[in-house]
C-alpha cells in the first residue's frame, strides 16, 4: 500500500541588517518520488484517513499434485500423489517417493477448494465430503450422505453464495434435467435441493454433464452456462450456442435463459471448475468466462464477458487476442491482467492430453494484448497436460507459481512477478512424475 510521507523543512533566511526570520514549509513527498510544498501558515490541520480496510492474508502453503506414468485428469486411472510445500521459489528438488499421499483410490483430483478445506463427491459417489490435506494425509472433517439428488464423482459444477453456503449442480442421471443442492459447509448439512425450471430444447435429448456455475453478489444471481446435445460422448451433436441461465440464488428460480451470441462452448462444461479456473470477476464487477469456438485453426479460445449489471454475453468483446488454440484456464491477477493456460492447435504438436502443445501467457485486458511467458528472453517450451490448474496466484506477494512438463527436461516450477513482469526459476520436480496441480491452501 502506498503511503504519503510528510516531512517538515525549516528554512532559515538571514538578511544583513535585518533580524532573522524563520519560514516553515511543509514538503509532501509521495512514494513515487514526486512532491509538493505548502506554506505552513496555510495548513490548519493534518489528518490521516483510512481509505480502505487493509487486506490480511491468512498463513498458507501450496499443495502439489503429480501423477505417475502419464498425465491425469478426466477420470484417468493413474496413480495420483499430493504433497504440501511451504514455498516453491527455492529449495531441493521435490521428490514424491515416500513423501505425500496417494489419493486416487478414495478421492478425486477434481475438487472444490476454499480456505483450508477440499470439498467433493468421492469415488464412492454416495455422499458429500469435506476434507483437509494435513501432514501429507487426506483427513475427513465432515461428510453427508446424499438425500434426494445424487451426483457422480467429477461430474458437477459449483458456486459459493457466501463463506459457508455452497451450491452443487449437475445434470441428473438421465441427463434430461438439472438438479441442485445447497450445503452448509460448516457441518455439511443439506439446506435445500431441487431441480431447475429449465427444459430440453426441441430435438435434443440431454444436457451437458455439468455446465459452469458462478454467483454475482451485487444482485444475488447465479449464472449457469450450459447447452443441449443429442447422443453421448465424442460423437454427440452439440447445440451451437450455449445458454446463460440467470437464477435467483434465494429461490433457485430461473428468471432468464439467454443464448450466447457466439457459436461457442464454455471451457470445462463437462466437469465444472473442479480441475481448473475458467471464470472470474474484475474490480468493476464484470464477469469473464473462458470459451472456445470451432474454427480453421481447431478449437479457438475466447474470453467472453458479461458486463456489470447485465445478463447477456457481450457480443462486441473478446478478451483473448491472437488465439492459436483452446483456452483452458484463467486466473485474474488484478488491474486488468489475466494469467492464461492454453493449447496451440498446430497439427504437428497434437491435441491430446499428453501432447506437448500447452503454454502460459498473460492477457492485458486494458491494452488488448497477450504475452507468452518467457524465461531469460526465451519462451518457455510447450508443456504436456491439459485438464488441471497448473498455476497458483499468491496475492500476498503478488506472484504466480506455474509448472510445466516439458519434453526434454524434468518438471519445473517458475515464478512470475506480477509487478515487475520478471520470471524466475522455482523448484524442480523429480523425474518420473507428471506435474498436475498447484493449489494455494490456508494452513
Amino acid at each position: 500500500m502506498k503511503r504519503i510521507l510528510l516531512t517538515v523543512v525549516a528554512t532559515l533566511m538571514m538578511c544583513l541588517g535585518v533580524s532573522a526570520q524563520i519560514q516553515y514549509v511543509m514538503k509532501i513527498t509521495k512514494s513515487d518520488g514526486s512532491s509538493i510544498e505548502l506554506n505552513a501558515d496555510d495548513v490548519k490541520d493534518v489528518t490521516f484517513l483510512q481509505t480502505g480496510t487493509p487486506i490480511v492474508y491468512a498463513p498458507h502453503h501450496f499443495d502439489l499434485t503429480v501423477t505417475v506414468g502419464k498425465q491425469g485428469g478426466m477420470g484417468r486411472d493413474v496413480t495420483t500423489i499430493m504433497q504440501s510445500r511451504d514455498r516453491l521459489d527455492q529449495g531441493a528438488v521435490v521428490d514424491f517417493k515416500n513423501a505425500g499421499a496417494e489419493i486416487n483410490a478414495d478421492y478425486s483430483m477434481e475438487a472444490i477448494v476454499k480456505g483450508k478445506y477440499y470439498y467433493q463427491v468421492p469415488v464412492s459417489a454416495d455422499r458429500f465430503v469435506k476434507l483437509q490435506f494435513k501432514n501429507n494425509q487426506m483427513q475427513v472433517i465432515k461428510q453427508r450422505p446424499f438425500k434426494e439428488n445424487t451426483y457422480n464423482t467429477r461430474q458437477y459444477t459449483h458456486a459459493w453464495i457466501n463463506d459457508n453456503t455452497l451450491v452443487i449442480m449437475a445434470a441428473n442421471g438421465d441427463k434430461d434435467a438439472i438438479v441442485w443442492t445447497k450445503l452448509n459447509t460448516d457441518d455439511m448439512s443439506i439446506i435445500s435441493e431441487g431441480t431447475l425450471n429449465i427444459s430440453l430444447g426441441s430435438g435434443w435429448d440431454s444436457f451437458t454433464t455439468s455446465g459452469i456455475l458462478t454467483y454475482r453478489e451485487s444482485d444475488n444471481k447465479l449464472f449457469y452456462f450450459y447447452y443441449n446435445k443429442k447422443g453421448s460422448g465424442r460423437t454427440a451433436t452439440k447445440e451451437d450456442k450455449f445458454h446463460v441461465a440467470v437464477i435467483n440464488a434465494q429461490t433457485m428460480v430461473v428468471e432468464q435463459d439467454n443464448l450466447s451470441p457466439f457459436a461457442a462452448e464454455t471451457a470445462g462444461s463437462a466437469y465444472g471448475e473442479l480441475l481448473q479456473q475458467t471464470m472470474f470477476f474484475d474490480e468493476q464487477g464484470n464477469l469473464y468466462v473462458a470459451a472456445f469456438v470451432d474454427s480453421s485453426i481447431g478449437e479457438e479460445g475466447k474470453l467472453l464477458r458479461i458486463k456489470k449489471g447485465e445478463f447477456n454475453i457481450d457480443a462486441d468483446f473478446n478478451g483473448f487476442p491472437s488465439s492459436d488454440g483452446k483456452l483452458l484456464t484463467t486466473q485474474y491477477l488484478g488491474n486488468g491482467k489475466v494469467f492464461c493456460y492454453s493449447r496451440h492447435d498446430e497439427k504437428s504438436l497434437g491435441t491430446a492430453i499428453d501432447s506437448y502443445a500447452h503454454y502460459y501467457s498473460v492477457v492485458d485486458l486494458k491494452a488488448g494484448s497477450r504475452t507468452r511467458m518467457a524465461y531469460k528472453g526465451t519462451e518457455i517450451p510447450y508443456s504436456s497436460g491439459r485438464f488441471s490448474q497448473r498455476s497458483a496466484f499468491d496475492p500476498s506477494v503478488n506472484k504466480v507459481y506455474f509448472g510445466v512438463n516439458t519434453e526434454n527436461a524434468q518438471p519445473q516450477i517458475y515464478v512470475y512477478d506480477v509487478k515487475t513482469g520478471a520470471v524466475s526459476e522455482g523448484i524442480k520436480v523429480a523425474e518420473g512424475y507428471y506435474f498436475e496441480q498447484i493449489r494455494l491452501v490456508e494452513d
